[in-house]
């Protein structure tokens, strides 16, 4: 463990983002499983619905800084091609 003022200030810092980090990928997955379980269920509006949503969800999280914005783009895309095709 750190013992300067600013080492120790540092690692409050890297909590705190690795915590808020998590939060926002385990949403990300979330949206993720339920749009994917759409699929399955074969409701048509549900899954349309639940793609839009997970698309805006990655969108938010990357615009946030957690994942990178191309990362997003590839996720959105592979996630509307596995769930669209039939």
């Amino acid at each position: 463990m750190a013992n300067h003022k600013q080492a120790l200030k540092r690692h409050r810092q890297s909590l705190k983002r690795r915590a808020r980090n998590q939060h926002f990928k385990t949403i990300m997955k979330n949206t993720v499983k339920k749009a994917v379980a759409a699929k399955e269920a074969g409701d048509e509006a549900e899954k349309t619905a639940a793609i839009r949503t997970a698309e805006s969800v990655i969108r938010h999280v990357a615009s946030k800084g957690v994942i990178p914005k191309k990362r997003a783009s590839r996720k959105i895309s592979r996630l509307a091609r596995h769930i669209l095709s039939t």
